[in-house]
């Protein structure tokens, strides 16, 4: 198993079936339906405190707010890296402009700048 950036794990443009899973994820947990029920996970999880009803119920609204906070950690962690990576291919992209703009004529890196930075052109 190779660690590697998971923007880099498929082609440019091209999302893996985790990539497309992940970012589904990522448009539903900032819904408000998902607010809603992270609201309502919570007011459980009061109601069974207050309601001092037996430890198995404590435990199970317990677990599910667990469980739910740890994939909303690896969701975090993957929309953190998509954009980390966004931001280095553009970086990389303006450096090699600036660097064909200073030796003389532009060329491949300003083709290339447009692309990272989505100019279009609008003639």
């Amino acid at each position: 198993m190779a660690f590697e950036h998971p923007a880099e794990k498929s082609g440019q443009g091209r999302l893996g079936p985790f990539e497309k899973l992940a970012e589904l994820a990522s448009n539903f947990t900032s819904s408000a339906s998902f607010s809603l029920f992270c609201a309502l996970l919570v007011a459980g999880f009061i109601a069974v405190h207050l309601a001092h009803l037996d430890t198995s119920w404590q435990h199970l609204v317990g677990d599910a707010m667990g469980a739910v906070a740890l994939l909303l950690l690896a969701l975090l962690k993957n929309s953190e890296r998509r954009a980390e990576h966004a931001i280095q291919l553009k970086l990389d992209a303006i450096a090699a402009a600036l660097l064909e703009q200073y030796e003389g004529e532009p060329g491949r890196a300003h083709q290339d700048l447009a692309k990272a930075i989505g100019i279009e052109d609008t003639e």
